[in-house]
């Protein structure tokens, strides 16, 4: 177990520091961290976390009835497709780690789906546009979410996907009473995307964007469910659905076509590792971000950080500069690797994280960095069953409700992953045709000792490697337990060099969540960082730990979303 798992300077002109710090939140718990919102969930024969507690009944019942974590998570998903359309459904990517209990192996899927093959840089120059549109028919890739589920289900699965399916028909056609975080993003995608066809048939109660409370319908997801669950993924990329998708894409003046749905493909990959102070962290490669919490990790492992202590500006300086280093990577060789070598094994390795901790000033905040040089909103879910198989998985539309490209009388989003492409033709993550956008959505595991531990991730774009590191050290460096590591003030970097071209020149700036001392955001101006208030950008935890010794699960979930861990 985790360490015994024991229970420049900126002044703004309205505000000052004291303020900005806010109250540390404090629960006046009798045992543990005074952060820590509640006791980690423990439970015998299963677990499930999910971003929304209908998510993770359905994960339950699935586990109750005798369907694996897989099966379970599956289920889960498509619930939160209809339950949480403001960060998942099929119109977006998947991405999962599985712990197989029978071959004690993990196994990493990547549904992520293509550029249309008649999209090309060309096409943007003749447009005048520099960068690819945020909304609208242009930075539509193909959804690759429903090919992942079939995929899980062949190779994992023991429930016919009929079966998976029927909770969340059930609630499309019936109703479900709109929790609160989901409605409040509701309302902020309609001021996003309300504008475009679709959007009020589909996503409000007579015009308007359900509230907190109210029951919400959609039928035209129940139906679409129902031709998968009868015509299997042949439905979605083969059938009307896939005509339906391509032919209002093209009514938008977009490229995606029939072809580019019928031709895709999801890949198992190898999941890649870095040891961590003992303890083996997993993430996918790229085209995800994945290994930049790895190579985050392999810094800070070159730091006493108990030391230091959390609330300390040596620490979150250490942290923010390793983060950078890796950003810059990511902003340069992060791309799909069917269109170059990616050189992952020198990015993660301990001599190459050596010679970047060098970089670091400890007494002053970078403003730029160089990447290493070498030749040649969202949703996350987590499922264990008593088999002892579990499942990291992460599903996202991009951008919240993704596109607001909402095929007629289907009942969902699609994506927008392919804004996420450089013009650059000599960038790695460059657009060409039938290519795989470079991905923010990361699932990650735990092992030790060749034993599965911990499966976990960190919803939210930017933020995950960043909060992928933080859980970590939290629970290693820093003695947490599972819910106490999510439940801890975070620290968040906005500003990095992006793989779709950015360049950071200024250093970018710095984010504290409320329970961080004055002192420390004081010390922080001194070193030359900049800090920003920022409201709900830290990410949507959840995770499940396996006690091997005493044979139980311990589930934690997000306190600052509608999440829910739950077991039996």
């Amino acid at each position: 177990m985790f360490k015994s798992i024991k229970s420049t300077i900126i002044l703004f002109s309205t505000i000052s520091l004291t303020l900005l710090v806010g109250k540390a939140t404090a629960y006046d718990r009798i045992t543990g961290e005074t952060f820590a919102s509640r006791s980690e969930v423990i439970a015998q024969n299963g677990m499930a976390a999910t971003s929304q507690p209908l998510a993770t009944q359905v994960a339950l019942d699935v586990l109750k009835s005798g369907g694996n974590a897989i099966d379970a998570a599956i289920a889960a998903n498509a619930l939160l497709g209809l339950v949480e359309p403001t960060g998942s459904g099929i119109g977006g990517d998947l991405f999962a780690i599985v712990w197989d209990a029978e071959s004690k192996k993990l196994y990493g899927l990547n549904a992520s789906g293509r550029s249309p093959k008649g999209l090309t840089r060309e096409y943007f120059a003749q447009q005048g546009l520099d960068r690819i549109p945020a909304f609208g028919p242009l930075p539509v890739s193909v959804p690759g979410a429903v090919d992942g589920w079939f995929m899980l289900n062949k190779r994992f699965g023991s429930k016919s996907m009929q079966e998976l399916l029927a909770p969340s028909i059930n609630y499309a056609r019936n109703g479900f009473p709109v929790s609160e975080v989901i409605a409040y993003y509701f309302e902020m995608n309609q001021k996003r995307i309300g504008h475009y066809p679709g959007f009020t048939e589909t996503f409000t109660i007579n015009g308007k964007t359900p509230k907190k409370g109210q029951i919400f319908k959609n039928p035209n997801l129940a139906a679409t469910y129902e031709k998968i669950a009868t015509g299997g993924r042949d439905a979605f990329y083969k059938g009307d659905i896939a005509r339906t998708i391509s032919g209002f894409i093209q009514s938008q003046k977009g490229l995606l076509d029939y072809q580019d749905m019928a031709s895709h493909t999801s890949n198992w990959v190898e999941p890649v590792s870095s040891n961590y102070r003992g303890y083996d962290i997993w993430e996918l490669p790229p085209n995800g971000q994945g290994i930049a919490a790895l190579q985050i990790l392999n810094v800070l492992e070159l730091y006493d950080l108990e030391s230091m202590g959390r609330d300390s500006a040596e620490f979150v300086h250490t942290f923010v500069e390793a983060k950078k280093l890796a950003f810059e990577d990511r902003a340069k060789f992060y791309a799909d690797p069917d269109f170059n070598q990616i050189p992952v094994d020198w990015l993660i390795s301990k001599d190459y994280a050596e010679k970047r901790q060098k970089l670091i000033d400890p007494n002053q905040a970078a403003k730029r960095v160089d990447a290493g040089k070498h030749d040649g909103d969202t949703i996350y879910l987590t499922v264990a069953d008593r088999q002892g198989n579990m499942v990291s998985l992460i599903q996202s539309n991009y951008r919240g409700m993704g596109s607001g490209m909402i095929p007629t009388d289907l009942g969902f989003v699609l994506q927008n992953r392919g804004e996420m492409f450089s013009l650059d033709k000599d960038h790695f993550n460059a657009l060409e045709p039938g290519k795989r956008p470079f991905h923010t959505i990361i699932p990650a595991f735990v092992t030790r000792n060749n034993k599965p531990l911990m499966s976990f991730g960190v919803m939210g774009g930017g933020t995950q490697p960043q909060m992928h590191a933080q859980i970590i050290v939290n629970m290693i460096d820093f003695g947490m337990n599972l819910q106490e590591a999510g439940d801890a003030p975070r620290i968040l970097h906005t500003g990095s060099s992006s793989p779709e071209g950015d360049v950071m020149l200024d250093g970018g700036y710095i984010s504290l969540e409320s329970g961080f001392s004055v002192k420390t955001r004081r010390d922080l101006l001194q070193k030359g960082h900049t800090i920003k208030d920022v409201s709900g950008a830290f990410g949507g935890y959840q995770a499940i730990m396996l006690d091997d010794k005493n044979k139980v699960y311990y589930g934690a979930s997000e306190t600052r979303k509608d999440g829910q861990a739950a077991g039996y």
